[in-house]
């Protein structure tokens, strides 16, 4: 291949999860794969690459993103949080992991990540979801195996979680 016909990699820094990681990275690479394959980051899925199926939802300063529709340079001054920002020790679950453990939300897991992700930012907003709101809160994420019903009460209990913690001082 000749260097004209080379893809220039640019240089990029990116807040990932609280800290700053570096990449070079193609002008297109979407974000889903620049944390995939360059930073190593696997707990965003990719399923459609359209946008459609919510298992590439990351956080992009607090809102829920598909990161297989943002490119990875224009995220440079924004902050990003995967799956892995929401909690990755097994011992100290977020609420919303606890939640679909404790409610069998999941079933294979490809879809959970953006599950989890989509939930957490929902939990803000509305800390106190009924399940037809929880229901409408995950309708832009797609899931193969569970109907559902157990993500819905996940939600919910999620969301007694959050207030338990609150309650008790953690």
């Amino acid at each position: 291949m000749s260097e004209a016909a080379a893809e220039q990699l640019l240089e990029i820094t990116l807040r990932v999860n609280g800290v700053r990681r570096s990449a070079r990275v193609p002008a297109r690479r979407l974000l889903s794969d620049a944390l995939r394959h360059d930073l190593g980051l696997t707990g965003t899925h990719v399923g459609c690459e359209h946008g459609v199926c919510g298992a590439c939802t990351v956080l992009l300063d607090g809102e829920p993103a598909r990161a297989c529709l943002v490119l990875a340079v224009t995220a440079q001054a924004h902050e990003i949080t995967t799956v892995e920002g929401i909690g990755s020790d097994p011992a100290n679950l977020s609420p919303v992991q606890q939640a679909f453990a404790e409610s069998h939300a999941l079933q294979c897991g490809f879809c959970t990540p953006g599950f989890i992700t989509t939930i957490s930012a929902f939990l803000v907003e509305n800390p106190h979801p009924t399940p037809e709101e929880a229901r409408e809160a995950i309708s832009g994420n797609l899931c193969r195996c569970t109907g559902y019903q157990n993500i819905v009460k996940a939600v919910v209990r999620a969301s007694e979680i959050v207030a338990e913690r609150a309650e008790a001082g953690r």
